[in-house]
């Protein structure tokens, strides 16, 4: 007999349920979900400490994420360096 996902009301239920075997799971149950992104029309700015802006941009190496006045009003470039 499958399995159905029981009603799960803290994180802690949660990560119990997936550590057990799910191959009996029946996903029959599952149905598709869409996600709307409206396009962006306002910004934020934020302050966080040098060491945690410094691992979002090492993680990023390799790949550009518009990083834009992240230190003291300084824009970066596609290739990291500040203007």
């Amino acid at each position: 007999m499958k399995k159905k996902v029981p009603r799960l009301k803290t994180d802690r239920q949660a990560e119990a349920f997936l550590a057990q075997d799910l191959s009996n799971l029946d996903s029959s149950q599952f149905k598709p979900a869409q996600f709307e992104f409206e396009k962006k029309d306002d910004q934020i700015n934020m302050r966080v400490p040098k060491p945690l802006l410094d691992a979002v941009e090492s993680s990023g190496q390799g790949a550009w994420y518009p990083l834009y006045a992240l230190h003291s009003g300084n824009s970066r470039t596609r290739d990291g360096h500040t203007e």
